[in-house]
């Protein structure tokens, strides 16, 4: 975590971590292009440039999302995943523990027991969504109000398990909850800045927002959380997850663009 005092300004980034912790036995073996299915992969590495330069307070976990979804509520379980569980099998697939993959790969074959539940929750879970509770704290502490970005990535197209299978997707998706989790001001010029850089954008298609933008979106309290997708077609090979290298210092570029509008747009 790094820390900007100038502007109540943030980013997350959640699901780029790939390290997979030793518990979590049922992710050994798989081939990368599974592994790497759902993963916002290169995502810190994308950014990274940027918040560097520019000196911006982030907090980017190193946890693969399949050992436990940072951008999930902690009630998002069910009982395939956990045995136990209050929900019944079927409901919660990719939820706080992911079951299948958005390609209906299965990962969980056998619930976990409620104490390795517990242990992923207290681990990986848990000290993410303190250290953006103590930022955002921090920040509004200094401001009085605080403007988050949380970071990702999509396939290219939708999947038969997304709400828009086989559609070919924008370049960058920006959700607000449906304009609960932000002011139309923040979430206009996030959008602004993303189509000055040069990318196309659309606005909660087929994303509204994650856990994330549920639990920090308090725009009555001047809390303003945008999440942002980027469109993997646009620097990786999607079937392989290899990146494209010959992309990156253009899409970097063009990521630093935007992001700089965001930042002096919220100058005071």
């Amino acid at each position: 975590m790094s820390l900007d005092w100038d502007i109540p300004f943030f980013i997350s980034i959640p699901h780029s971590g790939e390290q997979v912790p030793n518990e979590v036995t049922w992710l050994q073996g798989l081939s990368e292009p599974t592994l790497m299915r759902d993963v916002d992969r290169y995502v810190d590495i994308l950014y990274k440039p940027v918040i560097q330069n520019q000196n911006i307070s982030s907090i980017v976990s190193p946890w693969h999302r399949y050992v436990v979804d940072l951008n999930r509520t902690d009630d998002q379980y069910d009982s395939r995943a956990v045995i136990g569980a209050p929900k019944p099998q079927g409901t919660e697939p990719r939820g706080l523990h992911w079951c299948i993959t958005t390609e209906n790969e299965t990962l969980i074959k056998e619930p976990m027991t409620q104490v390795l539940h517990e242990i992923l929750v207290g681990r990986y879970y848990q000290p993410f969504h303190e250290s953006v509770h103590e930022l955002r704290s921090q920040i509004y502490q200094a401001h009085g109000k605080v403007f988050h970005l949380d970071l990702h990535s999509m396939p290219s197209l939708g999947t038969a398990l997304h709400p828009d299978p086989g559609e070919s997707r924008a370049e960058v998706v920006v959700s607000d909850f449906s304009g609960k989790s932000a002011n139309s001001e923040y979430k206009d010029l996030v959008m602004q800045a993303y189509q000055k850089a040069g990318f196309q954008v659309a606005y909660n298609w087929p994303y509204v927002g994650g856990g994330i933008t549920r639990m920090y979106g308090d725009p009555d309290n001047q809390f303003h959380t945008v999440q942002v997708e980027l469109n993997r077609a646009l620097y990786m090979d999607e079937k392989s997850k290899q990146l494209k290298e010959d992309q990156l210092p253009e899409i970097q570029k063009k990521l630093a663009t935007a992001i700089v509008h965001i930042q002096n747009g919220l100058k005071e």
